[in-house]
């Protein structure tokens, strides 16, 4: 209910080059499967009838714009992490491998390091290579 008006607010605002199509989850079972959505609100683009992008939660304007912008740039459909979503992934990345070093256990070293990069991999050149060449093929 928090992101109906936000949404419908960016629709009028885009309504000339972003085709905004809210569904009811309670009413359309089948789209809900189809899509395999499972958690509401989610808003799902597509561009040339391909899905190019997913957010799932309710997210500010500012966000919801950013979407709504690259939909229209035609560009990369994604929403980039928050300083917040960053500084706790690569915080609790961290401690796990400090625990993971303290207590000679690797495994948990290994998931702390994996967690980290989880707050800076959008942002890694080496990342970005080898995650386009698997998009180009």
């Amino acid at each position: 209910m928090m992101t109906k008006p936000i949404l419908e607010k960016l629709a009028e605002e885009y309504g000339d080059r972003v085709e905004f199509m809210p569904v009811n989850a309670d009413e359309a079972r089948e789209i809900i499967e189809q899509y395999r959505v499972f958690g509401i609100p989610t808003v799902l683009m597509f561009r040339n009838e391909k899905e190019v992008g997913r957010v799932t939660g309710a997210q500010n304007e500012a966000r919801y714009r950013t979407l709504f912008d690259a939909m229209v740039a035609g560009g990369e459909v994604k929403l980039p992490l928050t300083s917040f979503d960053r500084s706790l992934r690569l915080g609790s990345g961290l401690l796990f491998v400090m625990v993971g070093i303290s207590t000679n256990n690797w495994i948990v070293g290994v998931l702390g390091g994996i967690v980290a990069f989880m707050g800076i991999y959008d942002r890694c050149p080496i990342w970005q290579a080898l995650t386009g060449l698997f998009k180009r093929s």
